[in-house]
């Protein structure tokens, strides 16, 4: 069985026990977190509509906090003797999906 969830903006395909690294989330490690399921595929059966989304709940753990890869950004104007150079990280969330389950 998987499902895919929106997390952070995108869409992202899950299963369980899978580790999935999305934008940074508010919470301690080991929490729980929710995360709202677009479609449910359980074998043949193809769960897509709204009304029956809503019966099923994607769970996972946060496992902690990482970083993206750096992003080199380079300002640099000609004729002006004007150089400066910066970088960027993005903060990310590990979380583990530890179940996909048809409640409510």
């Amino acid at each position: 069985m998987y499902a895919i969830v929106r997390a952070g903006g995108r869409q992202e395909k899950v299963a369980v026990d899978d580790v999935l690294t999305v934008d940074k989330l508010a919470g301690e490690v080991g929490s729980t977190v929710t995360f709202p399921a677009v479609l449910v595929v359980d074998g043949d059966k193809v769960v897509s509509s709204k009304a029956d989304l809503a019966k099923y709940e994607v769970t996972g753990e946060i496992l902690g906090a990482v970083k993206g890869p750096k992003i080199n950004i380079m300002h640099y104007r000609s004729k002006t003797g004007y150089k400066r150079r910066m970088g960027h990280r993005q903060p990310y969330t590990q979380v583990k999906i530890t179940g996909i389950k048809a409640g409510k």
